[in-house]
């Protein structure tokens, strides 16, 4: 069976690394991220957010402008590519087409003059972790894009790397077959633990394969943590609304207290917010500040019995979404959300009605895109 653990600690580290192409903004800036051996690392973030280039910079593909990487121990500035044992996995498989499946698994094997025997051996067992031994005799075209994505895999397993890097390896593919892969890469680590590092601009897949996700947006790192963490408690803004589908509401209003009662005032409503809000909220009285609430904490009925966090709003479309229905409203100072009902509801189109808020699970953030959320310590928000 192959196995690619044979001892060798591969941790992976960027200190404070830029990347400035010629005449250009950093692509990547001040960007420091340490991933432990073993460890399935995801980077998500929106497309040109610098996350394709962290990567080739770890591959050793685009030279740093500044900053370090360090392979275990070693600073792999200066080392090129194949001398940094990495396996790298592309989102356009780069499969070589005059190639069988096999001879594109065996390539980089025989560059290395690896005897015959031991190609054989391990492309066998690459092929079969993957399920792909009938396919071993078939040229790229003959292939489906799930196939060629599991030759790409089966190309970079049988190198024995230190580590693998996936560049949206699934985008190309339709979404039922994303789902099967995702899965499969998951339990392929799961088996091989190998260090990995993903990137991808789907978030849903970032949340469901990663051990920790890193947040990147104009080439700086937002949040890295655990994907729960990050749903649940995200640093900032852009965080919380990068993430979720449909994604994190957000609502300007004024900080307001009335004794030991902290409010946000949205135009003529006021939500109570809570007395664990208080000490954070300190100072900050006349304030404008945001209101984050996820669409699942949004919902036609009070989710406490109290009536402390109601919206007026306006429904601007219902849109139903199998066991739940997607409620678009319109706030009475114009700004929009969307709430998560049950799959029949008794709204329609251009009635008002009142929205009650989850109140424990609301976040409060500074005004503007990259706004902290001012609800979590400070030690959370790196």
């Amino acid at each position: 069976m192959i196995s690619l653990r044979d001892g060798d600690m591969t941790r992976i580290i960027l200190e404070n690394v830029t990347k400035i192409f010629d005449g250009e903004a950093a692509a990547v800036s001040g960007f420091s991220l340490e991933v432990a051996d073993g460890e399935f690392m995801v980077i998500v973030g929106p497309s040109g957010c610098g996350k394709t280039t962290t990567l080739r910079m770890i591959a050793g593909l685009e030279e740093a402008t500044s900053g370090n990487i360090y392979i275990e121990d070693s600073c792999v500035n200066d080392v090129p590519p194949q001398g940094r044992d990495i396996a790298m996995v592309f989102q356009n498989y780069t499969l070589y087409p005059h190639m069988t499946a096999y001879q594109n698994m065996a390539f980089a094997l025989k560059m290395r003059k690896v005897p015959g025997a031991e190609i054989d051996k391990r492309v066998r067992e690459s092929a079969k972790l993957l399920g792909i031994e009938q396919l071993l005799s078939r040229k790229p075209k003959a292939l489906s894009g799930g196939q060629r994505q599991r030759v790409a895999v089966g190309r970079a397993i049988v190198r024995n790397p230190r580590a693998f890097l996936f560049d949206e390896p699934l985008s190309n593919l339709d979404a039922a077959l994303r789902l099967t892969m995702r899965a499969e890469l998951k339990d392929l680590h799961r088996r091989l633990q190998t260090t990995t590092i993903y990137v991808t601009h789907d978030q849903a897949e970032a949340m469901s394969l990663g051990g920790r996700i890193c947040v990147m947006r104009e080439g700086k790192a937002q949040q890295t943590a655990a994907p729960w963490e990050v749903y649940e408690q995200p640093a900032n803004r852009f965080v919380a609304g990068f993430l979720g589908t449909p994604p994190m509401n957000f609502l300007a209003g004024r900080i307001e207290a009335d004794g030991d009662m902290m409010s946000l005032v949205i135009g003529e409503d006021t939500i109570v917010l809570p007395q664990r809000f208080n000490a954070v909220l300190q100072g900050r009285y006349g304030q404008e500040m945001v209101l984050g609430a996820r669409p699942e904490n949004i919902s036609l009925e009070p989710f406490d019995g109290r009536a402390g966090g109601v919206i007026s709003a306006t429904v601007g479309l219902i849109e139903p979404a199998g066991p739940r229905t997607e409620v678009h409203l319109t706030s009475r100072t114009g700004q929009k959300f969307i709430a998560i009902a049950g799959p029949h509801i008794g709204l329609r189109v251009g009635e008002a009605a009142k929205m009650y808020l989850e109140l424990e699970k609301l976040h409060i953030f500074e005004p503007g895109q990259t706004g902290r959320n001012v609800i979590l310590p400070d030690a959370m928000l790196g």
